[in-house]
């Protein structure tokens, strides 16, 4: 994973290391080798995932003060964006001197992005990699975050990856298609004759089964939930359906080659390795107990009830809960993994907040 950093005044290179113990083991609950176990369980069977992350962000003002809201920055022009187009390119273009510095970075990095987009909220954008390996592609999207964080500060306005920096806007997420080979190179997810395998069925039903459970690695943060609303681009349940963005779990149009699942659930703010582990776990453990799906949402699934966790600490309560996740993922991962989320969960809840302020203050 060397790599040069190309903002760096001294000649400079960064490697992402695997975590190994005394005795030469991979430590179990190291992201990266979350995701190895995970991986290695697809190889076990002749499979070879395929993942594709669309990665959402905001670029903001500069803020040094936490207890002002953020806003959207300058552009080249001289103002503050307000329009709110998606796939604007003008509104890309406002930005252009830092996103040339982007790509130009990504470039010297060897890393492997496709497509930047502007998004729904003001000064959100939204970029595409290309599909490959889940293991290369988690070094390139946390490569990714910090190479845009890094270009940000020198155009003097900060990138954030948080699930929902903004009130008021649309929050980010970081949506996965995934798609499984076989040892010929064909897709599993299609039969012979192009129409939909069971695999494919079985892959939907094991992610709508284990993804409540698997929130607090999806959305791990409290802000993560605050994205999770109804109407605003993100799931509140785990229906499924063809080429229909309101539910969880989405079945892009596309070739019997290209089949592919699209897991919408995951917010930006997580944890490459670990989400790439978790959603490709749950979609393994439907393929292994043939976990058949409901019944495909044809309308807006936004109309049904809400079928996430709602908070951090329900989806821990979930994640300690469900033995299955602890099997693929490592029972040591996620001790650690509760445990560290529940003392942030606890300084969470010492924080008094403006809202609380304004609406008990005088009024309890």
């Amino acid at each position: 994973t060397a790599r040069i950093v190309p903002w760096a005044i001294d000649p400079t290179a960064q490697v992402i290391h695997d975590c190994y113990d005394k005795d030469g083991g991979l430590v179990p609950f190291a992201p990266r080798s979350v995701l190895r176990r995970v991986c290695d369980l697809y190889a076990a069977k002749g499979w070879t995932p395929v993942v594709a992350p669309e990665l959402e962000f905001y670029l903001v003002a500069r803020n040094t003060d936490p207890d002002m809201p953020l806003k959207p920055p300058i552009g080249r022009s001289g103002r503050a964006e307000t329009s709110r187009q998606a796939y604007s390119i003008d509104a890309v273009n406002e930005f252009d001197p830092l996103f040339e510095d982007v790509y130009a970075y990504c470039a010297k990095m060897g890393l492997n992005v496709d497509t930047l987009i502007h998004e729904v909220g003001a000064g959100q954008m939204e970029i595409n990699f290309f599909h490959d390996h889940p293991l290369g592609l988690a070094d390139e999207v946390f490569m990714f975050k910090r190479t845009v964080r890094e270009a940000a500060l020198r155009h003097d306005m900060f990138a954030t990856f948080m699930a929902k920096p903004i009130a008021g806007e649309p929050g980010s997420a970081m949506h996965v298609h995934q798609s499984v080979l076989d040892v010929n190179g064909k897709n599993i997810f299609s039969n012979p004759d192009g129409s939909a395998s069971k695999e494919f069925y079985w892959f939907i039903g094991g992610l709508q089964k284990y993804i409540p459970a698997a929130m607090a690695l999806f959305a791990p943060y409290v802000n993560s939930y605050r994205r999770l609303v109804r109407g605003v681009a993100a799931p509140i349940n785990i229906q499924w359906g063809t080429d229909n963005r309101t539910v969880g779990i989405r079945s892009p149009l596309a070739s019997p080659q290209a089949r592919r699942i699209e897991n919408r659930v995951i917010g930006a703010d997580a944890n490459p390795y670990v989400a790439l582990a978790a959603t490709m776990a749950c979609g393994y453990m439907g393929i292994e107990k043939q976990i058949e799906p409901t019944a495909e949402c044809k309308g807006d699934a936004y109309l049904g009830d809400f079928a996430l966790p709602r908070s951090l600490g329900e989806a821990l309560e979930l994640l300690r809960a469900e033995k299955d996740l602890h099997e693929v993922l490592g029972a040591a991962f996620i001790t650690v993994y509760t445990e560290v989320k529940e003392i942030e969960y606890a300084e969470f809840m010492k924080v008094i907040s403006p809202w609380e302020r304004e609406h008990l203050l005088l009024h309890v």
